[in-house]
């Protein structure tokens, strides 16, 4: 069984106690020496619309939340136990129908329409009227994309509709429900650029294995590389490579190669991962 970590499950340990993290360490650290070790209390999620969702107990109120299945284990995010049993009722894991990337998708949910009071005064009746604010029209951004452009993003396909109706007030809000590839897609897309479009992967090629993927999973191969991965969550790039990274750090070149950035783009962890992939 592969045993993965999820970016979502960094970010969610990097915002609890000292404490906290100390004892889903240790329960981490237990999944993956023996993840049926029966002393672990594992709990199906009912409510999650993904049935693979599971909880495991950290603590009285910590709860480590498992995508589990015959092949793999995969760390997906951790909370107290209302906060994350909403995470996971919330999204479910599946395999894109157009890249073959494996995806966290947020399910989509009604949204209603906010409308902003202003309040006015009668000056004959002297009292507070409510009257709506009327928001002003801007022109959807992507309406002139076809569904099978915006899926070769990465968009997952219950947010086409969405994303079609997106403008330049909601895109940066849509962007936070989406995953990264879509979001930083249809970014580029608004201001003028094109995307870049990596091939789909082949049917016999592990969703978990895509470009895309390989941003947000990763598989821990051993204590001490779960062990570097959640002692320093702020450095997740160390761990997640983006693909534009990855293309550099696994190419086969010629000779010596130079790579050339301004301060931030990464330039030091290509060179980190270049010398491990060697």
């Amino acid at each position: 069984m592969e045993f993965r970590i999820a970016d979502t499950f960094t970010d969610s340990l990097a915002r609890l106690t000292s404490d906290e993290r100390k004892a889903v360490k240790t329960t981490a650290f237990d999944l993956q020496l023996n993840p049926a070790n029966p002393g672990l209390s594992f709990h199906r999620l009912d409510r999650a619309r993904d049935k693979n969702f599971w909880s495991v107990r950290a603590g009285s109120d910590l709860r480590l939340i498992v995508h589990r299945s015959n092949a793999s284990l995969l760390l997906c995010y951790v909370d107290h136990h209302d906060t994350a049993y909403n995470w996971a009722e919330r999204r479910k894991l599946e395999t894109h129908p157009k890249t073959g990337a494996a995806q966290l998708v947020e399910i989509r949910e009604t949204v209603k329409e906010i409308v902003v009071p202003a309040y006015t005064q009668n000056a004959v009746q002297a009292e507070l009227v409510l009257e709506p604010m009327p928001a002003p029209e801007l022109p959807p951004l992507f309406t002139g994309r076809s569904d099978d452009e915006l899926l070769g993003y990465g968009v997952p396909a219950e947010w086409l509709a969405d994303v079609k109706q997106a403008t330049e007030d909601t895109l940066l809000t849509l962007s936070d429900h989406l995953p990264g590839e879509a979001a930083e897609a249809l970014l580029e897309l608004a201001t003028g650029g094109k995307p870049r479009v990596p091939p789909p992967a082949a049917d016999t090629v592990s969703p978990f294995d895509h470009p895309d993927a390989q941003r947000r999973f990763r598989v821990m191969s051993n204590v001490e590389e779960l062990q570097r991965a959640l002692e320093f969550p702020w450095e997740k790039w160390a761990v997640f490579l983006h693909p534009e990274q990855r293309q550099w750090v696994e190419r086969d070149y010629a000779g010596p190669a130079r790579v050339a950035g301004s301060a931030g783009t990464g330039k030091t962890i290509v060179a980190l991962h270049r010398a491990a992939y060697l």
